[in-house]
């Protein structure tokens, strides 16, 4: 490219069309975009050129390589220039010490640039917004709600409704449960009557569905979010056959997206996901995460933005626990090895989802019967959560693991009391309180207290039953069963086993089918019924070879090593095991 002094911006402009071509490439050619950029400084160009080159190249190796102190340095270059770049630079150079876990250097940073962007609406209100963020991910709701308060003040006084009702509706993220349902109506009212941009409309309803729908199933309320969810994915469609440039905004602060229409995409495949899994449509769930995941890998080749690889974690961490349910505990082993990956990418994922990571684990532990690791991990996974519906369900999982070990009694009945649910149960979620039934329940069983057992599984029945809580009803009815059948009642066993079965046959839940079939297979025995019992013996010899095969394979692997890590960072490297480390006569 050859450097003319009559047309100066030419070569800029050649080298500017270069990079992107090559950024834009299918597969990315970031190494040449790279140069492109670079060889900018070779022809000492006029400050603002250079400040946006910084810029540019910041941004393209923070979102397409590993390369951050190289992207670091550019942003931090670019931040003291021209008004057009400084902002820009400063929200991505936050976002990269939070990447890097330096939130304490990104606060600083984004006061700054908000105290100065009060003339440049649309970054005034992004920088707000990632503040509110920053302060949300330290738990300082306060601070945040007070930004997100600012926000929409300085959003009316510009005239941009769009941007106010983003940040009331990211208002509603701070509330407690208690709190929501009716400032979800009255936002939910705001939003339908608002008259504005189509797909600004669209983007709006996204957002507050996606909110309404999350506070459902924070709360257990599986059956309930139904409409809400429905209206989600019908929402989604529309927005997706809009074109983000049929109509521009005429306000400079409407520009403010609050996320990008193909992440939204991502984002209802995953609550669509989390619904699936709590409800117990495990095959949907599993059908949800493949599309989701698929479109996170085409969207991760253009887009290194940390939101993927948290969109991607979570997905792991539900479809494992599916998996776990399903009988493919190999599967999920390897699934939380790639979520440990990904952790050792990012210092900040890994704090954000380190108690998620040994909960897992303490949920495989149990799959496999290492109830001394399973122990371990959820102590781990307690030490690390301040997440009050997170630290319940642990604890409802460490309670199932003393009630199977039998001499842990003090920890246990200790634990108990604090996840009572016939009073001041700690959460609002009515999922956790069915399961913490079930629990007590569970308990009353091994003690022989049959009738307490029961008091405790109709209880839990009639939760699950209002919330299509599958699982959980599935669970219930084959424990009530069990009951039924050391009491010699039969006839009311056989009542409550079958539809159990047939329950976590739609599920699949691979524990439940077994003990199922084990008890349909006595429970025919005691009633004369041979053909029918020779059938369940015959289905519990099937379950009881499946999970036998996947125990071993998945004790095998070299992934099976992590049941030991309880501190740190995650392991970076396995070494095979040399054979089953747990006890397969006490699984079947």
């Amino acid at each position: 490219i050859a450097r003319t002094a009559q047309a100066p911006e030419s070569w800029y402009l050649a080298l500017l069309g270069f990079a992107e071509h090559f950024r834009t490439s299918s597969p990315p050619k970031i190494r040449l975009c790279v140069h492109c950029l670079q060889a900018v400084f070779q022809f000492k160009p006029p400050q603002r050129v250079e400040a946006r080159t910084h810029l540019q190249l910041g941004s393209v190796l923070y979102h397409h390589t590993k390369n951050s102190e190289l992207a670091r340095s550019h942003l931090e270059k670019a931040i003291p220039q021209f008004e057009d770049v400084k902002f820009e630079a400063a929200s991505l150079l936050s976002e990269l010490y939070c990447q890097q876990n330096l939130v304490d250097s990104a606060k600083p940073l984004l006061r700054k640039a908000i105290q100065i962007s009060q003339q440049t609406p649309y970054w005034h209100c992004r920088l707000l917004f990632q503040l509110a963020q920053l302060h949300t991910l330290e738990k300082d709701l306060v601070s945040a709600c007070d930004l997100l308060g600012v926000g929409a003040e300085y959003a009316r006084v510009v005239g941009s409704e769009y941007t106010r009702y983003c940040n009331l509706d990211l208002l509603l993220m701070e509330r407690k449960l208690g709190e929501v349902h009716p400032l979800l109506t009255l936002c939910g009212t705001i939003v339908e009557n608002w008259q504005g941009n189509p797909i600004q409309k669209e983007s709006l309803r996204v957002f507050f569905l996606v909110l309404q729908v999350t506070h459902y199933l924070d709360a257990g309320q599986v059956k309930s979010v139904k409409p809400c969810l429905k209206q989600l994915q019908q929402c989604i469609q529309t927005i997706s056959t809009l074109h983000d440039d049929e109509i521009l905004p005429s306000n400079p602060a409407d520009l403010f997206h609050w996320l990008p229409k193909e992440h939204m995409c991502v984002l209802v495949y995953l609550v669509t996901v989390m619904h699936s899994m709590q409800a117990g449509y495990l095959e949907k769930a599993q059908k949800y995460t493949d599309k989701a995941l698929m479109q996170l890998e085409k969207l991760k080749m253009l887009d290194s933005s940390p939101i993927l690889s948290t969109f991607q974690v979570i997905l792991l961490e539900h479809i494992i626990m599916c998996r776990l349910v399903t009988g493919h505990k190999a599967t999920a082993l390897q699934e939380i090895s790639q979520v440990c990956q990904l952790c050792q990418q990012s210092p900040r994922l890994f704090t954000n989802h380190a108690a998620q990571l040994h909960t897992l684990l303490g949920l495989y532990c149990i799959s496999v019967n290492c109830m001394d690791n399973a122990e371990a991990q959820f102590t781990a996974a307690l030490r690390l959560t301040t997440h009050q519906e997170l630290w319940a369900f642990i604890v409802t999982n460490l309670a199932s693991v003393y009630i199977r070990e039998g001499n842990r009694h003090q920890e246990l009945y200790s634990l108990l009391e604090r996840i009572n649910p016939d009073h001041n149960f700690p959460v609002s979620s009515h999922c956790l309180r069915a399961a913490a039934f079930y629990i007590r329940g569970l308990l009353s069983f091994f003690q022989g207290r049959y009738n307490e057992a029961k008091r405790f599984l109709r209880e839990t029945l009639k939760m699950s039953n209002a919330e299509d809580l599958n699982r959980l009803t599935a669970c219930s009815l084959v424990l009530l069963g069990h009951i039924f059948y050391v009491l010699g009642n039969h006839r009311e066993s056989n009542n409550m086993v079958v539809p159990a079965m047939q329950l976590a046959s739609k599920i699949p839940d691979m524990s439940v089918q077994l003990w199922s079939s084990a008890l349909l297979k006595d429970l025919n025995k005691a009633l004369g019924n041979t053909i029918d019992a020779h059938e369940a013996a015959q289905m519990h010899q099937n379950f009881s070879q499946q999970l036998l095969q996947d125990h071993i394979a998945a004790c095998s692997l070299p992934e099976h090593n992590l049941i030991s890590w309880t501190d740190g960072p995650p392991p970076g490297q396995f070494q095979a095991q040399n054979g089953p480390t747990s006890s397969l006569a006490s699984l079947l």
